[in-house]
Formats: structure tokens, sequence, C-alpha cells
């Protein structure tokens, strides 16, 4: 049972990762250009990355960001080393601070609260290393990068993890629930919560999507 059961969980990983690679790889939106040879874009994979911890833990999320960053950059990426480190930080910091979170407190609110905590951090986090790294990959020189900081990289990085969060809260149930009905998911008792406050979460999660896209469109200059 023990063999099947870890057979199992490599199997799920292996179908999130490929899953999150696919969407690191093909769904790349430019949202604000820095310089006309640095674009920063958004791509949805810890979204996947999340569920994966959700799920298994913050151990497992850690591993799929491995994975994926490292198939990043072997692959699609154009920023070497320096992207695989910068893609394992970010999605470090979000997915598996949530996920710890979550696996304290396997409530919707408990990842509602891992999430929110989970993006603020990463944007944090991001904020720092992008000072450092962004002068090793590109021609702009440290105190270039400062300035942009406040009104490019903060924003980027804000729009990206909340967008990430808001769109995991509409995803996991039902990507879990699928997993449940194919017998891959481990079956863990979660307290349930109340209709009426899982519809305000979704209807909530789906205004911050909705926000979010108009501040891309913003920093796209759409709008």
């Amino acid at each position: 049972m023990r063999v099947n059961m870890n057979t199992k969980k490599l199997c799920v990983l292996a179908m999130l990762s490929a899953l999150a690679f696919v969407l690191a790889a093909w769904v790349r939106v430019p949202v604000l250009t820095v310089t006309p040879t640095f674009v920063l874009r958004y791509d949805p994979k810890d979204i996947i990355i999340v569920i994966a911890g959700f799920i298994y833990g913050p151990l497992a999320a850690f591993a799929v960001t491995v994975v994926v960053s490292f198939v990043q950059m072997i692959t699609v990426s154009a920023t070497g080393y320096l992207g695989f480190f910068m893609n394992v930080v970010a999605s470090t910091a979000f997915c598996c601070l949530a996920a710890l979170i979550y696996k304290k407190k396997r409530t919707i609110g408990g990842a509602l609260l891992g999430l929110i905590i989970g993006a603020i951090f990463a944007t944090a986090v991001m904020m720092m290393w992008n000072y450092i790294i962004v002068p090793l990959f590109t021609p702009m020189p440290r105190a270039a990068v400062v300035p942009l900081l406040i009104p490019a990289f903060l924003p980027f990085n804000l729009v990206s993890n909340t967008l990430n969060a808001a769109l995991t809260i509409l995803l996991y149930r039902h990507i879990k629930t699928v997993l449940k009905r194919a017998h891959l998911m481990p079956q863990v008792d979660e307290p349930a919560t109340k209709g009426r406050f899982n519809l305000a979460i979704f209807a909530a999660a789906l205004f911050v999507v909705l926000t979010c896209v108009i501040w891309v469109l913003i920093l796209r200059g759409v709008l």
C-alpha cells in the first residue's frame, strides 16, 4: 500500500509539473516593458505549483518548483542559471509559504490566509532580488534599477502574485475533485465550510482576478 501511494504521489506531481511547465512556456503575458530588451512577463505556473503544495505539502511544492524551473532554463528561458534562480526564489516564496500555512490549517480560510501571506512575502522578496539580480543579466546598472523598484517591479510582482492567489482559490477545488475521482489524491479530512462563506470567497476571488486583469491592461498602456 505504501509503494502504491508513493507511486500515485509521483504520478500526480509529474502531471502537475508538466502542466506547470506548459503554462510557463506557452502562457507568458507581457505586462511591463522595462527596456526594449527587458520585458516583465506573467505566467501562471505558480497556480499549479501551489496546488501541488496544498495536496502534498511545501516540500512537494519546492520539488515541483525546481523541476519546472530547470526545464524552463534548458528550453524556453533566455536568462540561463540566473533566470532559474529567480524562478525558484519567486515560486518558493509564494507557493511553499502558502502550502506551509495551509498544512497547519486545512480549511478554505487557511488556504486564503496562506495565499495572501505568500503573495505579500513573495512580492517583498522579489523586490530585493530584482535589485540584486537584474543588473547581472541586463545592461542596466544597479543605480538604474532603484528608480524602477516602486513604479515597475512592485506593481508587477504584486499583481502577478495576487492574480495567482485568486486563480488558485477558483481552481483548487475543481482540480482536487478530479484527482479524487481518479483515486490519485490522498484522502485528507478537511472541515466543511458553509456554502455562503465559500460563495463569498469565490466571488471575492473573481473580483480580484478582474481587478488584476485591469491593472495588467493599465500597465500595458491599453487602458
